[in-house]
């Protein structure tokens, strides 16, 4: 309700507006009536009032004082005038303060009621407007942030100049100075930022992110937008922003304390081919694995780099060793860690071999994911724990290491597999696989199972580690990364077939997952 002070030194009127202006029906509440100035004022003081209806001619304080006193404390409060003087000067310093009435006495009831009627509307309409500012405000970053996102991803690519502009012009970026260039922030090693510790881990990166957009800020990058958990793309313009890039990795070591690496696209010049320098940035990122980290990796640098196309052979390879894991084939294992030693044997570099073995920890460590199992879980060991292979002098010593760890974690493997319960685990999984297309809910599958869904849930969990949704995530999540590989899907069919109806929800679901959109993911492929 709004409240409302009355004012009038005549009691009889001011009793009359307390009794017969029904104030409830009209979303009013009285906070106060009295019948002079310097009481009202008290009133003000205690109450945050939004209707002053006062009488203009009374002893002491006049009601055109009172008003203007009360202007001051709260602009916008409404003010209306009752008095039995119909001078126009009166009428004229009522108009002056921008009254909202004038009801001359002995007035009507009905002529105030509509007064307060029309004031009530206007002020629920000004909390409406004020209202959707501060949503139209709280949304404008994710929708900036969206838009950025669609830029850079190319998305936007194809839409109608004017449009385009229009939308650029919304988020201050139709008259960026060329030249352009895109870039991408990674924060390193993320995921053992604090092993062991899921929501620690996720409240650091959180406040990370915060720290380094305060550090973007800081160097003027105003048009940043969020990509993944641990990936900023930056929009670059001018010569003095491009310039700051190479501090920026330092600056984010000292307010955030953590490593970070940036992949720079090469410049275009406007915004309709970004998209380009973009796709450049994040090829420049993968160059990480060769360069190290927390520097600044250029496009043009990785382009030179003859090692990284023997590089690119290495996820075939991968999937053949992941293929014997889950088959305990050791000899197979064995083999296979040794052809990808062979299929880089162009690399020179001790750092670079170090590099290597870190990239199929890391792969490896992905594949485990995905059923649902923790590397260094399994392992016993934190990330730091790696360091040990800076210390081997010989390529096969590192190749040795990789055959003893990878032994182990398919002896685990094979043994969770044999274990109690499993067996009703592996059914469930497999009808998970089956019917993922489905609105499929744990309240199903226990139902299919003759399980209560609560034991089941905690079963389930005990068994794999991960809660019921999280698997079925993850699984759905790797059949669309397997379905965008066929060009004749489209991304809606592709969503569809993995159970999700609306394609925002997936592709935000997919980059959570992957770091990168379904699209970007079939580019790639």
């Amino acid at each position: 309700m709004y409240k409302v002070l009355l004012a009038d030194d005549e009691l009889l009127d001011l009793e009359g507006m307390k009794r017969f202006i029904p104030w409830s029906d009209l979303g009013l509440q009285v906070v106060g009536a009295v019948n002079n100035g310097f009481a009202a004022c008290e009133v003000m003081e205690r109450e945050p009032v939004d209707i002053l209806v006062t009488d203009v001619n009374m002893p002491n304080m006049s009601g055109l004082e009172l008003a203007r006193i009360a202007i001051e404390k709260k602009p916008e409060v409404r003010v209306i005038f009752v008095s039995g003087y119909q001078d126009f000067n009166y009428v004229k310093q009522a108009l002056s303060l921008k009254a909202c009435s004038y009801v001359l006495k002995p007035m009507e009831d009905d002529e105030l009621i509509s007064s307060l009627r029309r004031i009530t509307e206007e002020l629920a309409e000004e909390e409406r407007r004020k209202a959707a500012e501060k949503q139209y405000l709280h949304l404008k970053p994710m929708a900036k942030n969206d838009f950025l996102v669609r830029l850079l991803e190319g998305e936007l690519a194809l839409a109608k100049a004017e449009e385009f502009g229009e939308l650029a012009a919304s988020f201050g970026m139709d008259r960026l100075s060329a030249p352009l260039q895109a870039a991408v922030l990674e924060i390193d090693d993320l995921k053992w930022l604090q092993p062991g510790n899921a929501e620690a881990a996720l409240h650091h990166l959180e406040m990370s992110l915060t720290q380094i957009n305060e550090v973007l800020l800081g160097y003027g990058f105003t048009h940043s937008c969020k990509l993944s958990r641990q990936r900023i793309g930056i929009l670059l313009h001018g010569e003095r922003l491009r310039a700051c890039v190479d501090e920026l990795c330092g600056a984010v070591d000292a307010k955030a304390s953590l490593s970070l690496t940036i992949g720079l696209g090469q410049q275009v010049p406007d915004l309709s081919r970004i998209h380009e320098s973009y796709r450049q940035a994040l090829e420049a990122l993968e160059g990480k694995m060769f360069f190290g980290r927390g520097q600044v990796i250029k496009y043009e640098d990785v382009q030179q780099a003859p090692e990284l196309s023997d590089a690119r052979t290495l996820d075939l390879r991968l999937d053949a060793l992941f293929k014997a894991m889950a088959n305990y084939d050791l000899v197979l294992i064995h083999d296979e860690i040794e052809n990808l030693f062979k299929s880089v044997s162009s690399l020179r570099s001790k750092f670079t071999i170090y590099n290597l073995a870190m990239y199929i920890v890391f792969k490896l460590d992905h594949y485990l994911h995905a059923l649902d199992e923790d590397l260094f879980e399994m392992l016993g060991m934190e990330l730091h724990s790696l360091d040990v292979v800076l210390q081997f002098e010989m390529v096969g010593d590192i190749r040795s290491w990789l055959v003893r760890k990878v032994f182990e974690i398919s002896e685990i493997m094979r043994i969770k597999a044999n274990s109690k319960n499993s067996r009703l685990i592996r059914e469930i999984l497999k009808t998970m696989r089956e019917r993922m297309q489905e609105n499929l809910t744990l309240k199903d599958i226990a139902e299919q199972f003759s399980f209560s869904p609560n034991y089941l849930g905690h079963l389930f969990k005990e068994e794999v580690g991960k809660s019921f949704s999280e698997t079925l995530i993850g699984m759905r999540m790797e059949r669309a990364r397997e379905l965008l590989k066929n060009p004749s899907l489209k991304i809606y069919e592709v969503a569809d077939q993995v159970g999700y109806r609306y394609i925002p929800y997936f592709s935000r679901q997919f980059k959570e997952t992957f770091g990168m959109t379904p699209m970007e993911c079939r580019k790639r492929e």
